[in-house]
């Protein structure tokens, strides 16, 4: 059985996200919440992968029933893709003006027994 959670319009850059799902891929349930607890708070993107890791964790629990734990569960896929730029204008010298783009990731995890 699977469950699965998105976090949207999340505030982060895409290759920085994907470093973090790349070392969770594949791994157990507590594996990969001790990994993103260590990574915590040196990366701001381990953050948001473990709020969305335990969602996911959560819906599998209510999928299954009350009183079950997962205790063999693994987190089958962590696919980060790219959301849309938020543009911001940057006043620079001599009346120009630079455009900034903020960038946004869409994440997704799926958890499976």
């Amino acid at each position: 059985m699977e469950a699965t959670a998105k976090a949207k319009y999340l505030r982060s850059s895409t290759n920085r996200m994907r470093q973090v799902a790349d070392m969770i891929r594949g791994k157990s349930v507590e594996t990969a919440s001790a990994i993103l607890f260590g990574l915590g708070p040196r990366k701001k993107s381990a953050r948001m992968v473990e709020k969305v890791l335990k969602s996911a964790l959560a819906n599998w629990q209510v999928k299954q029933g009350s009183g079950t734990r997962g205790g063999n569960l693994r987190v089958k896929s962590v696919t980060v893709d790219a959301g849309p730029l938020v543009k911001r204008i940057r006043p620079r010298a001599q009346g120009r003006a630079f455009r900034i783009e903020k960038k946004l990731s869409h994440l997704t995890v799926v958890v499976s027994d």
